[in-house]
């Protein structure tokens, strides 16, 4: 290999590591900035309405510049498919998620994001979309990740231990943050973060369906966006129809909504989208650990929230769990593509031999 083809595969390697490594700074200052104001008070669903509008304006530009003009047919069944993928991935994940996000803490509600891929393989077994395998070696690391995640959830949720790091008084102003002690609801915001990753995973199980009968991605994103906000605002006038709750300001709120969804949202998936085709699909949640650090490291340095050792504990196992399931999965696509590969060969050998 000569030193042109080295610098550009260090290229290559490099913007792939970037891109996924964006992906986690923004998840972590979202995980921030949503913790401020829905201390503040900020109404859940109006969030969710206004980001998702942001969201759908900021992918439409790329949904007609690459999907224009490509053949796209609008049915029943493509709507209902779509209610439903907006309702399970982000109305229902997302609302649960800021709610139980509400009532813990950015560190703790972050931790089960890594369980998602978890509990989308047990949704997997139990629709038999996918096999266990226990008999391979892919098989046994899949369920012994599956069982660290868990066993790591359970510890983090469960046991507190003492506090292992601790910054002193937190950074920004107590009334801004509403004493952060006050409202914690550590069961009720446990039960809501597991519900939001059982909305995650069955929102996995939709878009199989879904992407096999509207393979645009961009704007299947749009449109997703664009319901996601009307349901939304349904469900958040049924709740409070104060003007309070709905109007915005130029404040910390709307900066939390732009940056949701132009960064959280839009950029996260764009830069997703072209690094999976290049490493796969198992190579994004890999860096997923890394917004918990960063998230717990800034979460200790501006609120002054302790960070536990059950907290590290649970980290750990969950990390360890999410690599060795991922590991299992990584090996299980490099032995598909090569069966396909070896499938194809095959094709065109007898296609030869005919010809």
């Amino acid at each position: 290999m000569d030193s042109s083809d080295a610098v550009k595969k260090w290229m290559a390697w490099s913007e792939v590591f970037i891109s996924m490594i964006m992906v986690q700074v923004f998840a972590t200052g979202m995980q921030l900035l949503s913790k401020v104001i829905l201390n503040q008070g900020t109404f859940i669903f109006a969030l969710l309405t206004y980001r998702h509008v942001v969201a759908a304006l900021c992918v439409s530009p790329f949904a007609f510049c690459f999907e224009r003009g490509l053949s796209k047919k609008y049915t029943w069944s493509l709507l209902f498919w779509l209610f439903i993928n907006a309702l399970t991935g982000m109305t229902g994940a997302m609302g649960l998620y800021y709610y139980g996000l509400r009532d813990t803490t950015a560190t703790y509600a972050i931790n089960f994001l890594n369980l998602i891929p978890i509990f989308t393989f047990i949704f997997s077994i139990i629709l038999r979309i996918e096999k266990l395998k226990l008999d391979t070696i892919e098989g046994k690391f899949k369920t012994l990740g599956a069982i660290l995640c868990v066993g790591g959830a359970l510890t983090t949720s469960l046991y507190k231990g003492k506090d292992i790091i601790h910054f002193g008084h937190p950074k920004i102003h107590h009334n801004s943050t509403v004493n952060i002690s006050q409202r914690h609801h550590w069961t009720r915001g446990t039960f809501m973060l597991v519900g939001s990753v059982m909305s995650y995973a069955s929102w996995y199980m939709v878009q199989v369906k879904l992407l096999k009968i509207f393979p645009f991605k961009f704007t299947l994103t749009m449109l997703t966006c664009m319901v996601t906000s009307l349901q939304s605002a349904v469900i958040g006038l049924f709740i409070d129809t104060s003007k309070v709750s709905w109007t915005l300001g130029w404040n910390l709120q709307l900066i939390t909504i732009v940056y949701s969804g132009a960064l959280a949202t839009a950029a996260t998936f764009c830069l997703i989208t072209r690094v999976i085709p290049k490493r796969g699909p198992t190579y994004p949640p890999m860096f997923n650990p890394l917004a918990l650090i960063f998230t717990a490291f800034f979460e200790a340095l501006i609120f002054g929230q302790a960070i536990t050792l059950g907290s590290l504990l649970g980290s750990f196992f969950i990390m360890l769990g999410l690599y060795a399931f991922l590991w299992a999965k990584k090996k299980e696509y490099k032995k598909f593509q090569a069966q396909a590969q070896a499938q194809a060969n095959v094709q065109v050998t007898v296609v030869g031999d005919e010809g």
